[in-house]
C-alpha cells in the first residue's frame, strides 16, 4: 500500500483515515478497541477525532472518542506507529468557542491528557473564529509545535478566501502554515471543494482528508427508496438530503462500477476519493467490526479512467 505525504511535512499515512467520531458514541469501548485492533492488523495507522465528539450525545461533554483512543493506546503500547488528528475550535459549551492562543493552549493540554501522548501528529482548527487573527492563531500553534506537543498544523471547514488569507499570512510572517485542510467531499457534494478549494490546495501542495465522504451513508448503498428512512436515526434527513434523480443515477453508476470489480458501493464511492490527485485520504468510520472490511478495501481498488468517467458524469455539478 502507497503511503501519502500530509502536505509538505515528513509524515506518511496510508490513503485512508479512520474517522473517530463513533468511539465512545456509537461504538462502546470494548468495539472501539476491537475496530482499532482491526485497523491496525490491516496495516492502516491514520486516525482522526476531535476534542468535541461525542458532546452531542445526551450526557456527554466532549472528549470521549479522545479518551478512547488513549486508553486504546496506552493498552496497546502502539503509540508511536501511529498518526494522530484531533482538532480544537468547536463548540465545547460553556462558552469554550473560539481559536484564541490561550484557549488553544488549554484545549490540548486537555486533548494531551485524554489521548494519553505527549503530541499530537496533526492539530487542525475545526472551525474558522474570524475573530481572532490568523496572526494569533498561527502563533499560538508555533509555540506548540516548538514545545513539541503538536508535528503539523490543519484545518477543517475554511472557506478559499480565509485558506488564502492564512497561508498568506504564515509566509509573510514566518509562521507554521496549515499543511493539511479537512473539507466535506463525496460523489453527492462536490461543488464546495472542487470549485475554489481543490485549485488552492493543489497549488500549495495542501493535504486534504475528506469528511462525510460517504454522504452520511448515502453512498453505501443503504437508502434507495423512501422506506429506508427508518433505517437509521439520521435516515430521514439523508434521504430527504439525497435520495432524488441525481442520487440515483449517483447509485446506479456505483452498482455497476461495483458489479465489475466484485467490491460494494461503499469500496468504489471511497475509492473514487482517493483516486482524485488532489485527496490525501477520505475519512470514512465504522460502528462494527464487520463494516471495517469495506471501508479498508478501497485502498487497494484501483478504478479505470472509464469507470471514473462514469462516476464523475453521473455526479456532476454545474458552476
Amino acid at each position: 500500500m502507497a503511503l501519502r505525504r500530509l502536505g509538505r511535512s515528513d509524515i506518511l499515512v496510508p490513503p485512508l483515515c479512520f474517522g473517530g467520531n463513533v468511539f465512545g458514541w456509537t461504538a462502546d469501548e470494548a468495539t472501539s478497541f476491537r475496530l482499532l485492533d482491526a485497523l491496525v492488523e490491516a496495516g492502516f495507522n491514520f486516525i482522526d477525532t476531535a476534542d468535541v465528539y461525542s458532546r452531542w450525545v445526551d450526557g456527554h461533554q466532549g472528549g470521549e472518542s479522545e479518551a478512547v483512543i488513549g486508553k486504546w493506546m496506552k493498552a496497546r503500547g502502539n503509540r508511536a506507529s501511529l498518526v494522530i488528528a484531533t482538532k480544537v475550535g468547536a463548540d465545547m459549551g460553556r462558552g469554550k468557542v473560539c481559536l484564541k492562543p490561550d484557549y488553544i493552549k488549554s484545549a490540548v493540554e486537555a486533548s494531551l491528557s485524554r489521548l494519553q501522548t505527549d503530541y499530537i501528529d496533526l492539530y487542525q482548527s475545526h472551525w474558522d473564529d474570524p475573530d481572532t487573527p490568523f496572526e494569533e492563531v498561527l502563533g499560538a500553534y508555533e509555540e506548540l509545535i516548538q514545545a513539541g506537543k503538536v508535528r503539523v498544523i490543519g484545518a477543517s471547514n475554511l472557506s478559499a478566501s480565509r485558506l488564502f488569507e492564512a497561508l498568506a499570512v504564515a509566509a509573510r510572517e514566518k509562521l507554521p502554515r496549515y499543511e493539511t485542510l479537512q473539507p466535506e467531499y463525496n460523489l453527492c457534494e462536490r461543488a464546495g471543494y472542487e470549485a475554489e478549494l481543490e485549485p488552492l490546495c493543489s497549488r500549495n501542495s495542501l493535504g486534504v482528508i475528506t469528511y462525510f465522504s460517504l454522504a452520511a451513508g448515502f453512498l453505501t448503498g443503504k437508502y434507495r427508496v423512501p422506506a429506508d428512512a427508518g433505517k437509521s436515526p439520521r435516515g430521514g434527513g439523508v434521504v430527504d438530503k439525497y435520495l432524488n434523480d441525481k442520487g440515483r443515477a449517483i447509485l446506479a453508476a456505483l452498482d455497476e462500477v461495483a458489479a465489475a470489480h466484485q467490491a460494494s458501493p461503499t469500496s468504489v464511492a471511497l475509492a473514487w476519493i482517493i483516486a482524485r490527485p488532489s485527496i490525501t485520504a477520505p475519512i470514512a468510520s465504522a460502528s462494527k467490526v464487520e463494516q471495517l472490511g469495506e471501508l479498508l478495501a478501497a485502498a487497494e481498488l484501483n478504478l479505470t479512467s472509464g469507470e471514473i468517467a462514469k462516476l464523475d458524469a453521473a455526479s456532476a455539478w454545474k458552476a
